[in-house]
């Protein structure tokens, strides 16, 4: 396997553990992160010797999602010269760019169980909303925070968490952008089980990643193929949909405050512009 520097990937007993490491803080989401991701499981889905995926974060904290401070220069440029046709365009690009490295994830034949303890925010809920199985620690928490940092989410969750927790239960969380503790998301669907710590998550999502890996090789993808056929073609429309939605009207000042306020370690003043 590959040396990366947002992942160590380990392969035992046709199981494969993935294993987010940073380097942002809290493993927030940076560009070796959105760069690494596609081709980890897109190397995982080649190998004949993977039959299963176990998805995690290093450390207390599953993500912190995206990280602002090393992604700032992809909004950079949008902000600047917002009137403008080719800052728009190149952000199109690099929002595709994005999807497509969560959607990797859901489009790998092996099927993905995610573990998770501690923080789990923005990004990091568009990439667990990818794997197919969730397992939260008794300390896990979740937020669909975009939107108090003027973001309209757009890698995933939005188009993912209807099939995972149901239209009712995913407007909250989108509007509100709140936090959950892990006995709610259990409560709503969005984690099979809630464990009482970290290794305890991480054991039960190996644990069901053998059972997985027990069964006939070529059955289980053909069955995740089947199943992900309901709404693919609704998810890719979706996708393709917000992005050009959020490089038309992303742009603003209120977008430009969160920034500047996550720099400055403040909170941020909205004020609708």
């Amino acid at each position: 396997m590959t040396d990366w520097q947002a992942f160590t990937v380990e392969t035992k007993d046709h199981v494969a553990q993935v294993t987010l490491i940073g380097p942002g803080k809290g493993n927030a989401m940076g560009p070796d992160f959105w760069r690494e991701l596609p081709e980890v499981f897109q190397e995982l889905d080649a190998d004949p010797e993977v039959r299963a995926i176990v998805l995690t974060g290093s450390g207390k904290h599953f993500s912190y999602g995206l990280d602002l401070p090393a992604m700032s220069g992809t909004f950079g440029p949008l902000l600047a010269d917002r009137a403008l046709a080719a800052p728009r365009t190149d952000f199109l690009t690099e929002v595709r760019k994005m999807q497509a490295s969560i959607t990797a994830v859901a489009d790998c034949r092996k099927p993905v169980i995610a573990a998770v303890s501690g923080w789990c925010i923005g990004g990091g809920l568009d990439l667990i909303a990818a794997a197919d199985i969730r397992y939260a620690s008794a300390e896990a928490k979740f937020s669909l925070r975009e939107a108090k940092v003027a973001i309209v989410a757009d890698v995933g969750s939005l188009h993912r968490l209807p099939g995972i927790i149901g239209e009712g239960h995913l407007r909250e969380l989108a509007y509100t952008g709140k936090d959950i503790d892990a006995a709610r998301a259990e409560k709503i669907g969005l984690v099979n089980d809630v464990l009482p710590d970290q290794e305890a998550a991480l054991d039960a999502a190996h644990a069901t990643a053998r059972e997985i890996a027990a069964n006939p090789p070529l059955v289980v993808p053909g069955v995740k193929d089947v199943l992900d056929q309901r709404r693919k073609d609704e998810i890719a429309a979706g996708l393709r949909y917000v992005s050009a939605w959020n490089a038309a009207f992303l742009p603003s000042e209120d977008l430009t405050e969160a920034i500047k306020a996550v720099f400055e370690k403040r909170t941020p003043e909205f004020r609708g512009q």
